[in-house]
């Protein structure tokens, strides 16, 4: 149980888009939910971040929205999936946040990318869905995303918020000491740690989603925000602002 059942259905977040709920996966030992976003482009086309894991269920429910033509690899551990998924839909063109092809190379993963994802919105989505590549960190490079429709930004593990009901005894204390439990969920400790050297460009990169004013704000971990999306940013990215 993820708490976020039921798992591997489409649920409407606004007009077209959706967020899907996965299983569990585990990182370093860590059970860690998973959470798609679905978007349906003017012309039809669907375009999938992060990918969770794919079932009958949810691949029928797809193909009934629409052709999947983007899978969107958003940063260096959200890629286990990308392979599934393109050998269910191959026209679907696949997309690598910076450092991506590096790790699945090192994991051993035989997972083909077409293009990297730039610093500005790419040609298939630009004009309907805002995109950047937050920098400053020693490690970790996420792209990020604003859906201008629906006025709902889509960040990966740059804000983790983690629901205390719905993790196991022994990994709410961890979650606090991290400092992403809900309601005050924001970057991991450890993730902050490695932007001590690059804060500026973390602070230019926040200071630029604030700009898109989002009312909503889609996480991979833990309770998505609904609301406030502006107010949000600023509580959880308070230490570099």
């Amino acid at each position: 149980m993820t708490g976020y059942e039921p798992l591997n259905t489409l649920k409407p977040v606004a007009q077209d888009i959706w967020v899907v709920d996965g299983p569990m996966i585990r990182f370093y030992g860590l059970p860690f939910s998973t959470r798609a976003t679905v978007i349906r482009q003017k012309n039809g086309d669907i375009w999938v971040h992060s990918p969770t894991k794919l079932d009958a269920g949810l691949i029928g429910e797809l193909n009934g929205l629409g052709p999947v033509r983007h899978l969107i690899a958003p940063n260096w551990i959200h890629y286990a999936y990308v392979n599934e998924w393109q050998k269910q839909f191959p026209d679907a063109t696949s997309w690598a946040a910076p450092g991506v092809r590096e790790r699945a190379e090192s994991k051993g993963m035989k997972v083909r990318f077409d293009h990297d994802l730039g610093e500005t919105a790419e040609a298939p989505w630009q004009g309907e869905i805002e995109q950047q590549i937050v920098n400053g960190s020693d490690i970790h490079r996420e792209a990020v995303f604003f859906h201008r429709s629906s006025q709902t930004l889509i960040l990966t593990d740059l804000i983790e918020n983690f629901e205390t009901k719905n993790l196991p005894w022994w990994m709410r204390m961890i979650a606090r000491l991290a400092g992403i439990v809900d309601p005050d969920g924001k970057m991991p400790i450890d993730m902050r740690g490695t932007f001590r050297n690059g804060k500026d460009e973390l602070r230019k990169a926040v200071d630029l989603m604030i700009g898109w004013a989002p009312e909503r704000i889609i996480v991979a971990h833990g309770r998505w925000y609904a609301s406030s999306g502006v107010d949000e940013l600023k509580r959880a990215f308070r230490f570099v602002l």
